[in-house]
């Protein structure tokens, strides 16, 4: 059963840094298109950061030059470095893995485009 489990989740202050950690199931293929949504309260997912199994990293424009997604094929893990934390990145952080490669090198990666997720971690920035 393909499986998905995020870590590294927790509580920060304003301007701190985390790391979440996503490992994936031998049925999660290395060659998947592998990323991180966001949920944040009282609003929908929203697309974060989307890599393809060469290292090619796309990232929204709310989380660029803060966030960076990273991917290790041979661990079959992703990771997703956060930097300089605002209150507004507080949400639950979902890995989610897409069997259709070429998503990939869309603009933005819709929830729709995943068939697999992470049960999420939870993220809190606070002042």
């Amino acid at each position: 059963q393909a499986q998905l489990m995020e870590s590294g989740g927790g509580s920060v202050q304003v301007g701190g840094s985390l790391r979440l950690s996503c490992g994936a199931s031998r049925e999660i293929h290395t060659n998947y298109c592998m990323g991180w949504f966001r949920q944040r309260p009282g609003k929908e997912r929203e697309w974060v950061a989307t890599i393809d199994s060469y290292g090619s990293a796309s990232v929204s424009d709310s989380v660029k030059g803060r966030f960076t997604i990273s991917r290790d094929n041979a661990k079959n893990m992703v990771y997703l470095q956060m930097n300089s934390l605002k209150p507004e990145d507080t949400a639950t952080y979902y890995c989610a893995a897409d069997p259709l490669v070429s998503d990939c090198y869309e603009d933005s990666w819709s929830p729709t485009y995943a068939g697999y997720w992470g049960q999420g971690t939870q993220v809190i920035v606070s002042s």
